[in-house]
This record gives C-alpha cells, structure tokens and sequence, in this order.
C-alpha cells in the first residue's frame, strides 16, 4: 500500500509550515483572489495590510480579514511578534461551483455558474538580518511622515504670519494715506477761507472810501 498522495502544492518550500488562516467557499472566483494575493505575497504584514486596505477590490476586503486571522492566530496560539511576521504562502484554490439557470428565448435555459474559492494565507517570522532592514524602512517612514506633517504646519504658521503682518502693514499705509488726504483737505479748506476773507476785506475798502 502506498501513503496519502501529496498535491504539488505540498512540495513548494515553506508552504507546509507556519501559522495559517484560511476562508472556505468564498463567494468570488479563485482568479478574480490570486489577482490580489500577488499583490501581498512576500510582504511583511503591516506592509500587506496597508495594500489591502487601498486596494480597490472585493477580493481585497476578504483577503484582509484572513491576514488578521492570520496574525491574530500567530499572535495568541503561537507566542509571536506581529511585527516580525511575513506572508510565506497565499495561494486561492477553486471550491464547488452553484450551478444557477436563467431562463432564454425558445423555452431554453442557459447555465450560470457562480463560483468560489478557498483562500489561505500561510504567515513566517522574518530573519534577524532582514528583520532589522525592515525595522528601519518602518522607521524612516514613520520619521518621514512626521517631517512632512510638521514641515507642513509649519509652513502653514510661517504663510499665516506672514499675511497677517501684510495686513497689518497694508492697514498702516492706509491709515498714514487717510492722516494725509484729511491734513490736504485741511489745508485747502484755510487756503480757500484766507481766499474768501481777503476777498470780502478788499471788496469792503472801497466800499468804506465811497461812504467818506
């Protein structure tokens, strides 16, 4: 008698130990999943998680789900780190297809078939060489956001600085205008009062000649 017989997916390195998650009878095709799964193959988890979560697919929003299974079982059942794990293996099979009819011309059926798929993700724990590159690429993302977030509140404060003094600059040139277009219409008011009293002191002197 011989033993159980191994698929080949048996025989490909790493895929037959770790911590695993898997879903079975997703609602979608295998290959509409392993459009995603390739996408977060080899990864490091918080890697693959912020993939999955701006990845614009249903597959995405499933394939998430089994990636924190997958920590959440590192995590409690096996004692490790989440921030040293890895996918080692995700892979999406073909599960029983619901056969459904939709009714044609002529009294005809024609078949629709619905697929689903079993997905699995098979995690690791990242080298200790490897494990630190990663940790300062997490770093330097980190700092660098930060950079960029501060960098941009503070040139927003330098940019709201320097129009608040524009205005206050632009108040005290209007300000000094108005101090000087009030002082010319000051001044031309006596000039023009001077005018009408030298006027009427010399319209009055004859005027006194002819009476004596």
């Amino acid at each position: 008698m011989t033993g159980p017989k191994l698929n080949e997916r048996s025989f490909i390195a790493g895929e037959r130990t770790g911590t695993r998650a898997s879903v079975r009878g997703s609602r979608m095709s295998a290959s509409k999943a392993r459009v995603v799964l390739n996408l977060v193959r080899g990864r490091d988890v918080v890697i693959a998680d912020q993939v999955l979560q701006f990845t614009e697919r249903e597959a995405a929003r499933v394939i998430r789900k089994v990636l924190a299974s997958a920590v959440a079982n590192a995590v409690n059942n096996d004692g490790l780190d989440a921030d040293t794990l890895y996918i080692k293996a995700c892979y999406a099979d073909e599960g029983p297809t619901l056969r459904r009819f939709k009714p044609r011309a002529k009294g005809r059926a024609t078949r629709i078939n619905k697929r689903t798929c079993h997905i699995t993700i098979v995690l690791g724990v990242i080298d200790s060489e490897l494990l630190q590159v990663v940790q300062a690429r997490r770093e330097r993302a980190v700092s660098g956001r930060r950079a960029t977030r501060g960098g941009g509140v503070a040139d927003r404060r330098a940019r709201v600085q320097a129009s608040r003094t524009k205005r206050s600059d632009d108040a005290v040139d209007t300000s000094v205008e108005e101090v000087a277009t009030e002082e010319s219409n000051i001044e031309e008011t006596t000039i023009e009062a001077t005018a009408v009293e030298t006027t009427s002191i010399e319209t009055a002197a004859p005027e006194a000649e002819e009476t004596n």
